[in-house]
């Protein structure tokens, strides 16, 4: 039977630990983006949220936004409205930036949702 060197056990470990850190350090920026995500898709669905002036409907994403530790301002949040007013679509557009030893990576996101 042909063992498997001892440096090659360590290297596969080596790099599962540092895949395991690597979704550690970067998988809370994805589930705070869903719940953004899921936010913008309720307020939109919400037929009394809908009629809420675009003002207002910006203060409240940026105000989840806020809560969820994301770095949404009011000029990321984007709202089209149809030609009666009706609420058709909203964008929010943002980046997360997530420090790495040695380097730092700029995650996009652009949760939005559509109100029909």
């Amino acid at each position: 039977m042909n063992r498997v060197p001892r440096w090659r056990v360590a290297a596969a470990a080596g790099i599962l630990a540092s895949l395991a850190g690597l979704l550690a350090v970067l998988s809370p920026a994805y589930f705070h983006n869903l719940d953004l995500q899921n936010y913008v898709t309720t307020l939109t669905r919400d037929e009394a949220e809908r009629s809420a002036p675009d003002e207002e409907f910006r203060r409240r994403i940026v105000e989840k936004a806020r809560e969820l530790h994301l770095p949404v301002a009011a000029e990321n949040v984007r709202i089209a409205r149809g030609e009666d007013g009706s609420l058709e679509h909203v964008d929010v557009r943002y980046f997360v930036d997530v420090n790495l030893p040695g380097y730092t990576v700029k995650l996009h996101f652009y949760p939005g949702a559509a109100s029909h």
